[in-house]
């Protein structure tokens, strides 16, 4: 091939595997949640011996790819001690497209607090709701990792009472983009 070539090559892949987002930059931002801060303890779970208000964090985000059919948000804990598999704090799925923003509190079990059509999936607390941080005590600060995914499909095909696992999995096979939040909390 020649040079020519190679630089037209090259450009069409940068071309087809580059989301287009209409010039914006995919990311998620929180006026309750500061990367790499604490997370307060309205977010806090209250069981376990946490003793915090479980309150989901209002997040909103902008800059999605054009091709975005629905949205999907992960809260994942990689520091839980469960052998590798980390701990799963909140999913929704089905958000639809034209939505940029949960509030907060909207992670209420039941889902009546989501947008219309948007459905939680079920932690591993073995609820369909959020789940706030509530790592063992003496443990270094864990990672609180909130990404949402701008997907290329309407709806996930995953049915009631799912698995995080089977929904995480879906959710990565119909990524467009993604932007994430990571804030950190511990307890002694």
């Amino acid at each position: 091939m020649t040079h020519r070539m190679l630089e037209l090559a090259s450009s069409f892949l940068r071309f087809s595997i580059a989301p287009d987002t209409g010039g914006g930059v995919f990311q998620l931002t929180s006026p309750d949640l500061k990367a790499g801060g604490t997370i307060a303890r309205e977010q806090v779970f209250d069981s376990f011996g946490c003793t915090g208000q479980n309150v989901s964090p209002a997040l909103e985000w902008s800059g999605a790819p054009r091709e975005t059919k629905s949205f999907a948000l992960l809260v994942h804990d990689p520091d839980a001690p469960t052998g590798g598999a980390g701990w799963w704090h909140w999913l929704v799925h089905d958000i639809p497209a034209t939505t940029n923003q949960l509030a907060k509190g909207a992670g209420k079990v039941g889902g009546q607090a989501l947008p219309s059509g948007a459905r939680h999936a079920t932690t591993d607390y073995g609820t369909a709701g959020y789940g706030g941080p509530c790592p063992p005590p003496g443990d270094k600060p864990h990672r609180y990792v909130f990404t949402v995914y701008a997907l290329g499909v309407d709806k996930l095909d995953v049915p009631p009472g799912a698995t995080a696992s089977l929904v995480g999995f879906m959710v990565n096979a119909n990524a467009l983009g993604k932007a994430s939040i990571t804030a950190m909390y511990g307890r002694s």
